[in-house]
This record gives structure tokens, C-alpha cells and sequence, in this order.
């Protein structure tokens, strides 16, 4: 492993920026040096304003190396920080985002936290969702559920590193039927192939297209498959924008009732809530 031993924090991110900017423009690479100094030191922003003393930062030619070939920095460093968990991601699993952390804050204030509720987590990635549910709510008892065993192997592991007993289960939603439960919460793969030139090319070459696309002909296919299951009582989806109508529509057509859909922090519709008429 090299260290490279800088002067100052200052100093540091002066010369990350450097070694970025031809790759990505100033402002991003200035939030990419922070990263990289946070991940690598363990200090916060604040103490990096105000720390005098040389810092190391290890293997940094082999991080910068990756971030020029535009690797999210969360596979680069093998983790990620999100709802207060410290999460491992690699290239089978999502990177958690910021409007799925609105999915589960939005589940977690409509539901009775008192109660030991079943819970499934249907795509459950690196298993983020069911981890912070559980985190939250330990009466509650959680499944994960993915068609990847790469993934589950992710989620087994940021569980036990989390403190909390998850059941996982490796099942494929479109042909097979998990459980009865109480609620399944899914952030199911919502893109359609034709959206691909829209998007962020590090999304596109590095994180799995297994959870990310469905066919053009049908961009509704995981959510009318678990929708039609009536397995759980009520449904928490985070979905597709473009598609906010029809979801609603799809559900309302399968005798879900009470259906919300909700907006995220900037606005559009990313959430929809369901349930069955008792």
C-alpha cells in the first residue's frame, strides 16, 4: 500500500482537484476530493477545516486512476454512508441513493413502529433498505428479497456488520411467490432501455443493469407482478417519474385502495403507497 503525505488538508484537496479537473468539472471534483479525504481519514468537513496536521492518503494514484475512468467513488472505496449506516456496494448491487432514503423515512412515518410488523424488501440490493427498516424498528421482522446471489451476499454482510437479523432470500419476483406479510416495500428496476441515452454514463457502465432496466414494451412489469401477488397488505414503491400515473392506475385497477403517491425533495412523484380493502 503507498501513502502519499500531504501538508495540509488544503493542500490535499488542491491537488485532487488538480488531477480531476480534466476529467470532471470543478465543482464535482472538489465534492469527489472531499470524499476522498473523508473516506480515507475518517475526519468530518468541519475537522477538515480546521486541521493543520499532514494527512496520508493511501493508494491514492490507484483511487484518482479509478475516478478518471469514471468508477462511482462508492465502488472505488467498496462502500457507502447513507441514513447513518456504513454500507458495502460493489458492482451487484445499487448504490443506495438519496430518494429511496425518502421511501423508507415515508414508510417509517406511516406505520405503526410499536407493532411487529412483517416486512418484505422486494429487490433488495445491497440491503439497504431492509437494514435501515430493521435499524429503526427491531420488533419488526424484515426478509430481504433478490434475484442475485451476489447481491444477498452484500446484504448478509452490511446486515451483520449493522447488528441487525435480517431473513434473505434469493427468489425470482416474476416467476416465483415469496411469503405472506404485513407490507412489502420495492424499489424495483423502473428504467426503460430507451431512457439509456439520458443517463449518467457511471450509472450506465458500472452499477447492474439487472436492477436497473425493464423492457420498453412494459415498463410496469415488476410492479404489476408484485402488486398481483397480494401478498402484503399495503405496498410501498419507489418508481419511475414518467410513469407515476400509470403505477397508480395499475393498482387502482387490482383493488388497491387509499393510493398516494408523493413527491420527492425536488418535487416529482417517486413514491406510491397502496393498500388492500380488508
Amino acid at each position: 500500500m503507498r501513502f502519499i503525505v500531504f501538508s495540509t488538508v488544503k493542500e490535499t484537496i488542491a491537488h485532487i482537484i488538480s488531477e480531476l479537473l480534466p476529467f470532471y468539472a470543478e465543482e464535482e471534483a472538489r465534492e469527489l476530493a472531499y470524499w476522498i479525504v473523508e473516506y480515507s481519514t475518517g475526519m468530518t468537513r468541519t475537522e477538515m477545516l480546521f486541521s493543520k496536521t499532514p494527512i496520508m492518503i493511501p493508494n491514492l494514484e490507484i483511487i484518482l486512476d479509478n475516478l478518471r475512468k469514471h468508477i462511482p467513488i462508492q465502488y472505488v472505496f467498496g462502500h457507502t454512508d447513507w441514513m447513518g449506516l456504513r454500507l458495502h456496494v460493489t458492482p451487484a448491487t445499487l448504490i443506495p441513493r438519496p430518494e429511496t432514503a425518502e421511501l423508507v423515512e415515508w414508510m417509517l412515518s406511516s406505520c405503526d413502529q410499536q407493532i411487529p410488523l412483517r416486512i418484505a424488501d422486494i429487490g433488495t440490493g445491497s440491503g439497504c433498505i431492509a437494514i435501515a427498516l430493521k435499524k429503526k424498528c427491531p420488533i419488526w421482522q424484515v426478509q430481504g428479497i433478490d434475484i442475485s446471489s451476489e447481491a444477498l451476499e452484500v446484504a448478509k454482510m452490511n446486515a451483520q456488520e449493522n447488528n441487525v437479523d435480517i431473513e434473505w432470500q434469493r427468489l425470482d419476483i416474476l416467476s416465483e411467490t415469496s411469503d405472506q406479510v404485513d407490507i412489502i416495500v420495492s424499489n424495483p428496476p423502473y428504467i426503460c432501455h430507451r431512457e439509456k441515452d439520458d443517463m449518467d454514463a457511471r450509472v450506465l457502465d458500472y452499477e447492474p443493469h439487472t436492477a436497473l432496466f425493464v423492457p420498453d414494451n412494459d415498463p410496469l412489469l415488476f410492479y404489476r407482478r408484485i402488486a398481483s401477488m397480494k401478498i402484503a397488505k399495503s405496498i410501498f414503491f419507489e418508481i419511475n417519474e414518467a410513469y407515476s400515473n400509470e403505477v397508480c392506475d395499475m393498482m387502482q385497477s387490482l383493488g388497491y385502495i387509499d393510493i398516494q403517491l408523493k413527491t420527492d425533495i425536488y418535487g416529482k412523484p417517486r413514491m406510491v403507497f397502496g393498500r388492500i380493502k380488508a
